[in-house]
């Protein structure tokens, strides 16, 4: 009984997802309270090679770093909650279909849209494929956001046009990563130290 008891308890504090950091405006805060975060956007940095600032800024706009965020329900007679508007789920916003074609591409079966570093794994994977398909630069917040937004081939089409929001919502995502990126310089070097280096030198 006392088996069953502990295994539950650790399947649901294996499930529970941690609240977003304190300081949300400041990556390096975010990355000195949350360890692990930092890794998995190295991790993710060195297997797609988008910045650790581009993918934690669209991060940011799609889901306040909140991991089991999802769409608000539209509203039936203007009151009645009703239906999500699509199924986009997770820190990323990633639908169910493009989640499943980035799970069978990168390998990553076990992925969860409500795991950060699998998150990372997929903004990576996702702004890198917009590097290779339009030839957008690795650094450029604006355009991989839309991309991001609109699908590789609406990018291409120029879909993104007759949006005027979604463009001032991509240029408040290259905004974000200016300021990410700016405060990520000031501390990358502190963050590679690990707990010896940090403790003695």
């Amino acid at each position: 009984m006392r088996l069953i008891f502990v295994f539950t308890m650790l399947t649901i504090l294996s499930s529970c997802v941690s609240p977003p950091p304190e300081n949300t405006a400041n990556i390096c805060s975010m990355f000195e309270e949350r360890r692990s975060w930092y890794k998995a956007a190295k991790k993710a940095e060195k297997r797609w090679g988008t910045p650790v600032y581009v993918s934690m800024a669209i991060i940011e706009q799609e889901s306040s770093f909140q991991g089991r965020a999802k769409p608000e329900r539209t509203k039936l007679l203007w009151v009645i909650p009703w239906r999500r508007p699509s199924s986009a789920y997770g820190y990323a916003q990633v639908l169910d279909e493009t989640w499943t074609d980035y799970k069978e591409d990168a390998g990553n079966w076990g992925a969860r849209r409500s795991s950060f570093s699998d998150a990372m794994d997929f903004v990576g994977w996702y702004t890198n494929s917009s590097t290779r398909r339009n030839r957008i630069a690795r650094n450029d917040a604006y355009n991989l956001y839309l991309a991001y937004h609109e699908g590789n081939g609406g990018w291409a089409r120029g879909s993104y046009n007759s949006k005027g929001w979604l463009m001032d919502v991509a240029r408040n995502v290259q905004n974000t990563a200016n300021v990410y990126q700016n405060q990520y310089q000031s501390c990358e070097r502190e963050l590679g130290r690990n707990w010896f280096m940090r403790l003695f030198f």
